[in-house]
């Protein structure tokens, strides 16, 4: 039995997904089972059951007879102290195998705050005694949903790249290495760095998006402080997570991004491409916010 933690998520239900339909047998975990049960009921074999971590308890029941474990959570202040209360409380409960999302430059003096917190959940993980395969996927196509509503509205997208190319990758290509994590014996125990097959800047993104949408998408480049106070004051995000997209752009430009050919070497194929997910989700760039659905 696979334990899904974060099936919810963009990755964690892809995942779900992606083994339910494979016949694989999967329990995915949310702390709103009810919700989970709505989006999962046409996939067989899968157990949806309750889950906190911050409930000990919660996780000692759900890992219960488990023997792997698929460990994502949403970016937060306190994510060491809660993915390391997953790892201690799996390990006790006999899973033997844990798959973990972590950040692309983990590491303990990365400049990106979140990549430090990942970096000792890792390190948490590696004195564990259970085996592990370590994800560290770079940006999400999904997140660039995000900058939906000021493209909608305004035909604008903000940053502080300048002209630094950014990977970005599917978070399905990223399921379906988890899959194969889980499922193939071969690709078990590795550090996989995801990336999609090419790296795109922020003006190179507005010039994919005016193509498509028939209509001028420009880049307004903003000093870091600048475009922080535009996340806090008009997107409402709090500091922790403002400092943390600058902290990842600056990154970008001191650190060029290339990207990898790990989806390619372990699916077989190569990974989905940024052209094909905006045309996937054009609707999104095209509707204001308050109708979009």
């Amino acid at each position: 039995m696979i334990v899904i933690m974060g099936a919810t998520g963009a990755t964690g239900n892809a995942l779900l997904r992606r083994l339910a339909g494979s016949g694989v047998p999967c329990r995915a975990l949310s702390r709103e089972p009810d919700q989970l049960r709505e989006k999962a009921f046409a996939l067989a074999g899968v157990d949806v059951r309750h889950a906190d971590a911050t409930d000990a308890d919660s996780l000692r029941a759900a890992f219960s007879g488990a023997t792997q474990l698929f460990l994502t959570m949403v970016n937060r202040p306190d994510q060491v102290e809660l993915e390391t209360r997953a790892i201690d409380i799996a390990a006790e409960c006999g899973i033997g195998h844990v798959v973990k999302l972590s950040a692309p430059t983990a590491a303990p003096d990365s400049p990106v705050a979140i990549a430090r917190w990942h970096f000792a959940i890792e390190e948490v993980l590696r004195n564990s005694g259970m085996a592990h395969t370590i994800l560290r996927p770079y940006a999400f196509m999904q997140k660039l949903l995000s900058l939906a509503p000021s493209i909608a509205a305004h035909r604008v997208i903000s940053g502080t790249l300048g002209a630094a190319a950014c990977n970005f990758i599917d978070c399905r290509d990223i399921a379906d290495v988890a899959a194969a994590a889980l499922t193939r014996r071969e690709i078990a125990g590795g550090t996989y760095t995801l990336t999609g097959s090419r790296t795109y800047s922020y003006a190179q993104l507005a010039g994919q998006l005016t193509g498509l949408l028939g209509v001028p998408i420009r880049y307004v480049d903003l000093s870091p402080s600048d475009f922080r106070a535009e996340l806090v004051e008009r997107s409402g995000l709090p500091d922790w997570l403002a400092d943390h997209i600058v902290e990842i752009q600056q990154l970008a430009v001191a650190q060029p991004e290339r990207p990898t050919d790990t989806v390619a070497r372990v699916l077989g194929r190569p990974p989905r491409t940024l052209e094909s997910f905006l045309s996937e989700h054009l609707d999104a760039f095209t509707q204001p916010a308050a109708v979009r659905r």
